[in-house]
């Protein structure tokens, strides 16, 4: 376990860098995790990232890339929940990146990268 700061703040993290208390979180906390990952947060991104708060807060579990896909397309249609379009925003994989850039444990079984 790790800590980090961020504008002033002490948050705690895991050895892989997700966050250890997703309330904690703020955007400003997302701006960082993102810039570490290389990302430039945009409408589309933020987009997936409050929908990956809004599932978690429904179901207290952080969804593998199949599972967002499917519940994406049901709540944004096929072309925001394509496997091609998460993962231009996410290049390094839509679950493991967005999750953490949510402020969300990693999913469980996630094989994305």
């Amino acid at each position: 376990m790790g800590a980090i700061q961020v504008n002033g703040v002490g948050y705690e993290v895991t050895d892989e860098g997700y966050l250890r208390d997703f309330t904690k979180w703020s955007r400003g906390l997302a701006e960082y995790f993102a810039k570490e990952e290389g990302i430039s947060l945009n409408e589309h991104h933020w987009e997936v990232v409050n929908y990956l708060r809004f599932f978690y807060n429904e179901y207290k579990i952080s969804p593998m890339v199949k599972i967002l896909m499917k519940e994406m397309d049901k709540k944004f249609g096929s072309e925001k929940a394509s496997r091609k379009y998460l993962y231009e925003l996410f290049p390094h994989g839509p679950s493991l990146q967005g999750t953490r850039i949510a402020g969300l444990p990693k999913p469980l079984d996630c094989i994305d990268g």
